[in-house]
């Protein structure tokens, strides 16, 4: 016998070509109208009861809902994802200029405006979220990138289902792209010391930073004679950011804030030598470039020359040289956590361990 069901709350049947589908076994499906006023499908329902219930669930909760509010999710489901996260980016207050908010907006402006920007929130689904994560894996985006991306999207599509403008979870079940951390690769002092003869003079003295001092790459593209406070110890205030090219805070600190560590003698020499053959501006900067600064593009640039001259050792890349100086630091006894506070680490759990070189 056919089920009734109060008009406005859909209808359920089964897709099959079954003589007698009320016996079949395949799952019935119910259509229906959302919120928002969308014909909308969902499946998998074993008996006509369980489905029905289903349905029953939906219309009580639509017909709970005030003709205003429904009106409300309407208007925002109708907003593009560009729309969006335009309002939804200067709420993230707790974010700053150059760490976490510089990573949102580059996701947002990089690479989620310009494949989904144009679309409408109520058009998003977990396929279309899926695509997307499909297109940055072509297009070779970096898997820690792809993870920070997906996570800046993700948070803007739910704020948005928060607030009504899709009936569904847009990322429900979408899984986020996995990210495993690299092999720590520490090179050994003889291949440092090759590198330090085949890469040009620019790279070397970053090299030198970095086996010597321990900086980030960004902040040994900051070498600045005037962060030298004594005659063994180096200021690391600043870096020059790989997104920006210009000046900014460092990682993990306020604006304003510094670490010192310690200046190697030999890391002295090579910093007043640079600087004796270099004319230098009255900032103090060592390495320059066209914009008046060393940015990662330069960097990167000669780098892949380097280990197209030099292949890399093990793996080794350009981190590994700043991985040397904390693994020949450790190798002579300094305490892990002096060699974390000079590193700017958060923490101690790092995977470094000494070479005894």
């Amino acid at each position: 016998m056919a089920r009734q069901l109060t008009r406005g709350m859909g209808s359920f049947f089964k897709e099959c070509d079954c003589a007698k589908p009320t016996r079949c076994p395949h799952p019935y499906t119910i259509r229906f109208r959302d919120a928002l006023g969308k014909q909308r499908e969902e499946s998998g329902f074993g008996t006509q009861d369980d489905a029905i219930e289903r349905l029953t669930a939906i219309y009580k909760e639509k017909k709970s809902t005030a003709p205003s509010v429904a009106e409300a999710r309407r208007e925002l489901g109708q907003q593009t994802v560009e729309e969006y996260a335009k309002q939804w980016r200067p709420r993230q207050r707790k974010m700053t200029e150059y760490s976490t908010g510089e990573h949102v907006d580059s996701s947002i402006n990089v690479h989620i405006v310009p494949r989904l920007g144009s679309r409408k929130l109520n058009s998003i689904t977990p396929i279309v979220v899926e695509r997307f994560l499909d297109e940055l894996e072509a297009d070779k985006v970096g898997r820690g990138d792809q993870v920070n991306i997906f996570r800046t999207l993700k948070a803007i599509l739910r704020d948005a289902y928060g607030k009504g403008a899709m009936a569904d979870d847009p990322v429900k079940g979408v899984q986020e792209p996995e990210y495993v951390r690299e092999k720590v690769v520490i090179p050994s002092l003889t291949y440092v010391k090759k590198a330090l003869t085949v890469a040009d003079d620019d790279l070397a003295l970053e090299i030198v930073m970095m086996v010597g001092c321990g900086p980030r790459n960004g902040e040994a593209r900051e070498v600045n004679v005037k962060n030298i406070v004594a005659d063994d110890v180096y200021r690391v205030h600043e870096q020059i950011h790989s997104n920006t090219h210009k000046p900014a805070k460092l990682k993990h600190r306020k604006a304003g804030e510094f670490r010192e560590v310690p200046l190697p003698r030999s890391v002295k020499v090579a910093l007043e030598r640079y600087e004796e053959q270099r004319s230098t501006t009255k900032d103090g900067y060592l390495l320059r470039g066209p914009s008046g600064y060393y940015t990662e593009p330069m960097e990167r640039r000669r780098v892949q020359k380097l280990f197209k001259d030099l292949p890399a050792e093990d793996g080794a890349g350009m981190y590994s040289f700043r991985h040397y100086f904390a693994s020949n630091a450790l190798g002579s006894g300094i305490p892990i956590t002096d060699v974390a506070e000079w590193m700017g680490h958060k923490s101690i759990e790092e995977r470094i361990e000494p070479t005894g070189t």
